[in-house]
């Protein structure tokens, strides 16, 4: 897929090749590296014991976008059955872009990404979580049409392995 930005954040017209593709391990040392930008400090060997399971488990889905030969961003998603609807559920677990390659419309093609590979496998309801104080990111997905509906409430459980 090439794409090609009008605009990045009001600067001049910037033009990229930029590809769209699953994961596989041997992206774990990228992955780790964007996910210490998303504010998880990971070491490669931890995202290689992710992708293990990760890769292997059919609800879930890892994309990478790709410029230049590197990857520069990623998105995770989960499909799951919840009690409140009929149909499975579709989840973004983690979107994260370099921060060189913010700006361009990488988050929004690894979206659209997300998106297909979604309605393909018959999922029309999708949810994310994003932090309180990530106030471009909550633009961001609103101008993709997600919309605020509810809070997250988080308990970590003492005992239990990380």
């Amino acid at each position: 897929m090439k794409t090609q930005t009008t605009k990045a954040r009001g600067a001049k017209v910037n033009r990229f090749d930029l590809s769209i593709r699953a994961a596989g391990k041997a992206d774990a040392a990228a992955l780790a590296r964007l996910m210490g930008e998303l504010g998880y400090p990971t070491r490669t060997a931890e995202m290689e014991m992710r992708l293990d399971t990760i890769l292997n488990a059919p609800e879930y889905r890892t994309f990478v976008a790709v410029s230049g030969r590197e990857v520069c961003g990623m998105i995770g998603t989960g499909c799951f059955y919840t009690h409140e609807h009929n149909s499975p559920s579709g989840r973004i677990i983690a979107l994260v872009v370099s921060e060189a390659m913010r700006g361009r419309g990488v988050g929004r093609e690894l979206i659209r990404a997300a998106e297909a590979d979604f309605v393909a496998r018959n999922i029309t309801r999708i949810a994310l979580n994003t932090r309180f104080e990530r106030k471009e990111a909550h633009q961001f997905y609103e101008r993709l049409g997600y919309t605020k509906n509810g809070f997250r409430l988080v308990k970590n459980l003492e005992g239990l392995a990380d």
